[in-house]
């Protein structure tokens, strides 16, 4: 296959490229790559450093990866040094990677790259996402605290859809790809369902952009979870809502994801994901290196760390817990091991999971990436122990009523979220042998919803721990300060799930009446 016959892809809000990296997987049956990312567009400018970085990374063929590339995640050279050493794979890598804001950027300029990077391909997809804080259940929430009803219906990112509307309207690629949070279905503007709004734009995105232009441009919306009945052309709102877990994604993640068709391309409705056997956290992160929290507030040292583990079972809160959950603690306590670290950003060590091993495990690394804890304040300490622990006893994460009263926190709406069902879960183990739970964004924040199941190690997870659970390879490196390579692994979309989506949008394209 020759890059001629690669399938052009143009990724908007692309993040750290997770549907990105998902189409560029994708291969034949002869072994080739089936696409080719031509643009990606991204307005972070950390996560497009994260893009950049990916970008060079495809530049060459599997087994040409340069050992540069691996140096410099190892921290031996610079960002600089590696770029400086390629220039032509660089310059190409800086073409396809767009730090740019949709929205911001003029129409014409957008319109222009774009037109560039596809050199006239017919056949394409256009793949992405808007931001979607204001989709969110807990992001509309946020938003009304502050200033009420008006500062929500007036917020932008209500409308940054229809910048992917307009470039589908300008551009009129064969299929498209569009994901969003699960809230979507219940979000409103005014009296408007955001859901049925954009779902009738999408069909008819030059009636959307201009309703006097009398061009015609329709497509067909389908799911990828789900047949359509027979006799039945319309897909429910709610068929469109993908459960990551049920396709061998080791989260139980719930994204809305549009595929649609222009209607000229293909008559039929497209096949299906195709149910997987579910994978738990343990069997992707299991084989990472055993790390300990930090101190925050005292001297930091493995030693004290140690210490203050072990202090938990002479806590007085345990008087309060049934005898069986008591004795697991002391227990537990004493089984905290010698010798961990903290983690690096590099940790050379050969680590395989139980579960798609040939996905994650890329040999020339040699290690493991992004693997560094965070610190925590001694009363988080007790905390994620006791509720690891209370996890490992009921195969459940405690609720807040669950914990002893004497080590809630002290904030002013905990016991309202003791009496109703809203955060009572603040703090969330990830329980051994069940898909984690969603990884978003807030995950950047705190730990709190991303206690690590092992109570010996006491802590939450790290960065590659959170991108093993949205099943980004090992060699996938975030770029930025921790904080803000959580903030772009919560944001993505799992590749893996976009692998497996992709060879959908393949079979479309290659079976089109497009020549």
């Amino acid at each position: 296959m020759t890059m001629n016959d690669q399938i052009p892809i143009i990724d908007i809000f692309a993040g750290p490229g997770g549907l990105g990296e998902g189409f560029s997987a994708s291969k034949s049956n002869k072994g080739y790559p089936q696409f080719k990312i031509k643009l990606s567009i991204e307005k972070d400018v950390f996560a497009h450093r994260t893009l950049e970085l990916r970008a060079f990374f495809r530049q060459f063929a599997d087994k040409n990866i340069p050992n540069d590339y691996y140096e410099y995640l190892r921290g031996n050279i610079t960002r600089q040094e590696l770029f400086g050493k390629y220039p032509n794979e660089t310059f190409k890598a800086k073409s396809e990677a767009w730090l740019a804001e949709l929205g911001v950027i003029p129409n014409d300029i957008v319109d222009s790259r774009i037109k560039d990077a596809l050199m006239g391909f017919p056949k394409w997809a256009l793949i992405g996402g808007p931001p979607c804080q204001a989709y969110s259940l807990v992001g509309r929430s946020r938003i009304r605290g502050a200033n009420g009803e008006e500062k929500y219906q007036k917020d932008p990112r209500h409308f940054l859809y229809k910048e992917y509307l307009r470039i589908l309207a300008v551009h009129q690629p064969p299929v498209f790809v569009m994901e969003n949070v699960k809230g979507l279905l219940s979000a409103q503007v005014g009296l408007q369902k955001t859901f049925d709004l954009i779902l009738t734009d999408l069909q008819n995105p030059l009636n959307a952009v201009d309703k006097n232009s009398g061009l015609l441009l329709s497509y067909n919306l389908f799911s990828i979870s789900k047949k359509r009945q027979e006799n039945h052309n319309e897909t429910k709102p709610e068929d469109f809502i993908v459960h990551s877990e049920d396709y061998g994604i080791p989260q139980s993640r719930h994204r809305i994801i549009i595929f649609g068709i222009r209607s000229d391309v293909y008559k039929y409705a497209p096949e299906i994901l195709k149910k997987k056997d579910r994978v738990s956290i343990d069997n992707v992160i299991g084989d990472l290196p055993k790390l300990r929290s930090g101190l925050s507030k005292e001297a930091d040292s493995e030693k004290n760390w140690r210490n203050e583990i072990k202090k938990i079972a002479e806590k007085d809160w345990l008087e309060s817990l049934p005898e069986d959950l008591k004795k697991a603690i002391i227990s537990e306590s004493k089984n905290i091991g010698v010798n961990l670290t903290r983690g690096s950003s590099f940790i050379p060590l050969i680590c395989r999971p139980k579960k798609h091993q040939k996905w994650f495990i890329d040999n020339e690394l040699k290690g493991v990436c992004n693997h560094e804890s965070r610190s925590h304040i001694n009363e988080d300490l007790q905390r994620y122990f006791f509720a690891s622990v209370y996890a490992k006893q009921h195969g459940r994460s405690p609720m807040l009523k669950n914990f002893p009263e004497k080590l809630l926190p002290n904030h002013k709406n905990v016991q309202e979220a003791i009496n109703s069902s809203k955060f009572n879960d603040r703090f969330r183990v990830q329980v051994q042998g069940k898909p984690s739970t969603t990884v978003v964004s807030h995950i950047s924040k705190d730990g709190h919803y991303y206690i690590h199941y092992d109570p010996a190690q006491c802590r939450s997870l790290t960065v590659r721990e959170a991108a093993r659970l949205q099943t980004f390879p090992d060699n996938y490196f975030f770029e930025g300060n921790k904080t803000q390579q959580y903030h772009q692994v919560g944001n993505a979309v799992p590749p893996l799930l976009a692998h497996q989506i992709a060879h959908i949008v393949a079979n479309i394209l290659n079976n089109s009446t497009i020549n």
